[in-house]
């Protein structure tokens, strides 16, 4: 069986146009139900990735030195024009992923929604950090006038995500945050979703051409494998890497990043296990709503969000009732369906080898009930005392797909433990009551320094799009723990401090003339004040 799409090329855009028919072909899968989408698409060549990172080059210093209000009118543009073409969008990517329409339609809102926030960051303007620190020419020595404020880096290479088709990758908050912060993009589109990816690239270079905006500040390449995002990684042409996925990919491509003769920064997001914490208060008062919670989180889209928790720290005592509950909401499910046959065989070798290693107890799911097709996996739930967790770290890694691991837990100082042990990850969860909270006081303390993002009662799955939210952690969660790739602070990835001495007010950014003309709160002499 073969779909057919004529509204697509399957050829990669490079500034205004689409490029070359020379490189290797590869189709998009139906997960559902196996069937070969049509059109063909090819992977860039080399000429194709070296024109991408020229056009990006040469479009930076027309880009970087545009107005923020006229980036915020672009941003603007791309996510009017993807809610115009979001029908045809997310009927393709519900071919190409198997994702519930209901699900595509929530991304697509969020990533039309991320991309007028960042617009209205742009707006605002004050999001570029100015201090200014005026001269003083009565002081011993002399204090020459500095002014200082946040500048674009330079093009981003972009790699998209195989779980979120449209809020993670051609248009999603990585894209949205570079061009935002004033840098020209270059998108690797994943395999897995190339249909998507075109008719979601073509907006946003539409939106470009009709901005009157230099055509290289966006390129969308496509690539079967890896070759394309190890030479774009490696192009000197490239100042930044933002990658979301595997901890094997983030890790290549950190090496990659720190190799070159110019170092480049690599924001990789590459998962975590997300422990949560169940206290012994939680799980007296509120058994069955903990055990629906958190079952809901980990199986939520099939187990393939990078949040779902995979850890869950329980009491030794009084947990039947919960245990009962999780298993039996797990055997009331259906099959899940996984986003691609590679990412269903890797989790379905996973839970094989944690089976077979025998570490852990499986006591819910059934070896059996996972078949080989993306549409045909169980959900899995596992059981280890705290002593073998520790034995055996393995246990801690990463499953992507709808399994997790209870750890059994005796005393407070156990926790602390336990969290001590912990690497880093995106979030870390309490269940408690208030007093359940105040005993877990060094608890806290400890997750503090491995997650991003702490929770108390709450499900770890969900993340809210805003200026506040902190989407990072240390690693191996992320590359680098000062930074997050959801939220406005996502802007700052792609910005570094640029200071001018003595400059006359006519050459100095708008931003830092001495009369404010837009308005921004500014740090000067210390104080923040807008006048």
């Amino acid at each position: 069986m073969t779909v057919i799409d004529s509204t697509l090329s399957g050829l990669s855009l490079v500034g205004g146009r689409s490029v070359g028919q020379r490189g290797e072909c590869f189709h998009a899968v139906n997960p559902a139900n196996g069937a070969r989408l049509e059109p063909a698409f090819h992977t860039a060549t080399a000429s194709e990735i070296e024109q991408a990172a020229q056009v990006a080059e040469e479009a930076f210093p027309l880009f970087s030195a545009v107005s923020g209000r006229a980036r915020a009118d672009v941003l603007r543009a791309i996510a009017d024009d993807l809610t115009a073409e979001a029908e045809a969008i997310i009927t393709r990517a519900n071919l190409e992923t198997g994702l519930p329409m209901a699900r595509l339609q929530a991304e697509m809102a969020r990533t039309t929604g991320q991309m007028k926030l960042f617009a209205d960051v742009l707006q605002e303007g004050s999001w570029v950090n100015a201090r200014i620190d005026e001269a003083d020419p009565q002081r011993k020595p002399p204090r020459p006038d500095l002014r200082s404020m946040l500048r674009p880096l330079g093009p981003v290479a972009v790699f998209g995500a195989s779980n979120f088709p449209l809020a993670f990758s051609v248009a999603g908050g990585d894209t949205a945050s570079a061009l935002a912060a004033g840098n020209p993009v270059v998108v690797k589109a994943h395999p897995a979703h190339p249909g998507t990816s075109e008719l979601v690239g073509v907006v946003i270079q539409k939106a470009v051409q009709n901005s009157r905006l230099p055509a290289g500040v966006f390129s969308m390449l496509f690539d079967s494998g890896i070759e394309v995002g190890v030479a774009l990684a490696k192009h000197p042409a490239i100042k930044a890497i933002a990658f979301t996925g595997s901890a094997a990919g983030g890790q290549a491509l950190m090496k990659l990043a720190a190799a070159r003769l110019e170092p480049i920064p690599c924001y990789a997001e590459m998962g975590s296990t997300n422990p949560v914490f169940v206290l012994p208060g939680a799980m007296r008062e509120r058994c069955a709503q903990l055990a629906k919670t958190l079952q809901t989180s980990f199986t939520l889209g099939s187990g393939q969000f990078c949040t779902k928790p995979g850890l869950l720290f329980v009491p030794n005592d009084g947990t039947g009732e919960f245990i009962e509950m999780l298993s039996t909401g797990i055997r009331g499910l259906q099959a899940q369906q996984m986003l691609t046959h590679g990412i269903a065989a890797r989790y379905k070798q996973s839970v094989q080898q944690r089976i077979a290693n025998g570490q852990a107890k499986l006591i819910a799911g059934s070896e059996a009930e996972i078949g080989d097709g993306c549409a045909a996996t169980a959900a899995t739930i596992f059981s280890v005392s705290l002593e073998k967790f520790f034995d055996h770290p393995e246990l801690a890694e990463e499953v992507f797909g709808p399994t997790t691991l209870l750890v059994h837990y005796g005393s407070k100082n156990d926790l602390v433990e336990a969290a001590e042990r912990l690497s880093g990850h995106l979030t870390a969860t309490i269940h408690g009551t208030e007093q359940d909270l105040i005993d877990a006081a060094d608890v806290i303390r400890v997750l503090e320094r491995k997650a991003g993002r702490l929770l108390f009662n709450g499900a770890p799955t969900g993340v809210e799009v805003c200026h506040a939210i902190v989407h990072g952690g240390p690693y191996p969660a992320t590359s680098d723990s000062r930074s997050t790739s959801v939220g406005t602070l996502a802007m700052l990835r792609f910005a570094r401090p640029v200071c001018y001495q003595d400059f006359p007010d006519a050459a100095l950014p708008t931003e830092l003339q001495r009369a404010n003309p837009l308005g921004i709160l500014r740090l000067v002499n210390g104080t923040f004040k807008r006048d």
